[in-house]
């Protein structure tokens, strides 16, 4: 089940809602019966037998959690807790490996020609990274006496929470346990179900209206790219940005939406995603970017490979490896760890580029120079990150370089037609007419590329560069409705949030999973 379905939205979601506060009135430990129950249930809807398995990790990583917290009865030893966590650990990476890079290294083996073994027949099921991850930082943060709430049955609603549970964002033991154990979640709260809305609103939004339309453009670019056929110049960076821009609006969607649907039921799970595209460098872009993720990563690996703390080319290393692993995370394919291995060397030209301006002691620019060094460090930060996504979004090494070719002219570039393209989508951007605009020569598109449209990938593509860059975030915006206002401000705002529902349940004629779910 997905959060942009009329399952979801008509039938799922009030009947939870409605039952979760309607049992708390009489017995707390019956609503949260109730919403573990339907988290199972949601993630059972997809493939039923994969619950064994989430259940099987569940009490797995309960026990084991309990014997490594220092503060309860049945604690290991000081001397076996360490090695206890590493078998923990080991174990759950082992699930996910065997899930998610079996057949990833078998296929790589084959490919170097010492063996040919048969690929195996694996499903991977949903969730199983977040869940694997979510459940490895409370093995670690029950080592350190830093998680309090033992309790069974708020456990398995910690880890199978059906907001976050398909595609994050990863949870902490401390930042959600705590909320479940608060007596005001149970209480129904009119201005967590109305900010909730107006968060899921606009994710189903941004996913809807702008996401499925981009990938509509996107994905006929990329599928000639995977049989062989190489973009020119234009059509290589229009795939690139519309992707770009897909991938943002698609996974800030599916954020919007959790925390949205997460609010209604009072309670508050971190976020995850922050404008990542008005970042200055690499490193504040990952700071706003699956920022549960990052912080995964920094905490729990970076930091227990040293970090910092060992001279900048143990620093640098460590950053290496965090990246790559964290590229690799993402999906079993060189494709990934290309990606990741890009954003590693990007996060060590960035430290090596700030310790040498550090020790140059420049006097601070002018007002206007530091604004123009601003937006440049923007825009030098944003053309990186799209590189970046072309191999996060190919199907192989082969198809990525040959869009990476196009966007380098490399496949050639016709600067009269373009000009021509570029004056006729200005035309069509201006009257909103929406027809094809001539082609020939920039994009020689195929009888595979007829539902990729120059004009309306055009209007798309400045639309998400508005919303990006000039409007305000979910966030902000809920901040500022959660202030009191007049009673006619507090209609004019239910009737947008009503608008946006409307127009976006309007556009919901397909099935469209969310970029996250495959990771």
């Amino acid at each position: 089940m997905i959060f942009n379905s009329y399952a979801f939205i008509f039938v799922f979601l009030p009947l939870v809602w409605l039952g979760f506060f309607g049992l708390a009135k009489s017995s707390v430990r019956l609503s949260v019966v109730w919403l573990c129950l339907a988290s199972l249930f949601f993630y059972g809807w997809w493939n039923p037998k994969f619950l064994t398995l989430l259940l099987g990790s569940i009490l797995f990583n309960y026990w084991l959690g309990c014997r490594l917290a220092p503060t309860r009865p049945a604690a290991f030893a000081p001397a076996v807790r360490r090695w206890t966590l590493v078998a923990g650990i080991s174990v759950n990476l082992l699930l996910l490996g065997y899930f998610k890079y079996l057949n990833f290294f078998i296929s790589t083996v084959n490919a170097l020609g010492t063996q040919h073994w048969a690929l195996l027949d694996i499903v991977l099921p949903l969730g199983i990274s977040f869940f694997t991850f979510t459940q490895i930082a409370f093995l670690v943060d029950s080592s350190r006496g830093e998680a309090r709430d033992f309790d069974f049955l708020r456990y398995v609603l910690f880890v199978t929470y059906f907001p976050h549970l398909i595609a994050g964002p990863v949870l902490h033991h401390r930042q959600v346990m705590p909320q479940f154990e608060d007596e005001k979640m149970y209480r129904f709260s009119y201005e967590n179900l109305s900010i909730g809305l107006l968060i899921f609103a606009i994710g189903l939004f941004k996913k809807v209206m702008l996401a499925d339309d981009l990938a509509n453009q996107v994905t006929p670019v990329f599928d000639q790219a995977a049989q062989g056929v190489a973009p020119k110049f234009l059509l290589a960076w229009t795939a690139a940005l519309a992707y770009t821009f897909q991938l943002y609006f698609d996974f800030s969607g599916y954020s919007d939406m959790a925390l949205g649907v997460s609010r209604m039921f009072g309670v508050h799970l971190p976020l995850n995603f922050a404008s990542p595209y008005k970042a200055k460098n690499i490193s504040e872009f990952w700071r706003c970017w699956h920022m549960t993720l990052s912080q995964f990563l920094r905490d729990y690996l970076y930091i227990a490979l040293g970090g910092n703390r060992r001279g900048p080319l143990r620093r640098y290393s460590n950053l290496l490896v965090t990246m790559l692993l964290g590229g690799l995370w993402h999906g079993a394919n060189w494709t990934f760890v290309v990606w990741g291995a890009l954003h590693g060397v990007l996060l060590v030209l960035q430290h090596a580029w700030t310790g040498w301006l550090a020790r140059l002691n420049l006097p601070a620019p002018s007002r206007w120079l530091a604004l123009i060094l601003h937006v440049v460090s923007i825009g030098l930060t944003f053309l990186a990150v799209v590189m970046g996504w072309i191999f996060f979004r190919a199907d192989s090494l082969t198809s990525a370089l040959l869009i990476v070719q196009g966007c380098l002219g490399m496949n050639g570039l016709s600067i009269a037609a373009a000009q021509g393209w570029l004056t006729q989508l200005g035309i069509a951007l201006f009257t909103w007419a929406g027809q094809p605009v001539v082609y020939e020569g920039v994009f020689e598109l195929s009888s595979a590329m007829r539902d990729f449209n120059p004009s309306t990938v055009g209007r798309l593509l400045l639309i998400c560069s508005l919303l990006v860059w000039l409007a305000p975030s979910s966030q902000r915006i809920a901040q500022r409705w959660s202030v009191p206002a007049a009673s006619w401000v507090m209609v004019l705002r239910g009737g947008w949030v009503a608008f946006l529902l409307l127009v976006s349940l309007s556009h919901i004629d397909r099935i469209s999973t969310f970029i996250y779910y495959q990771f």
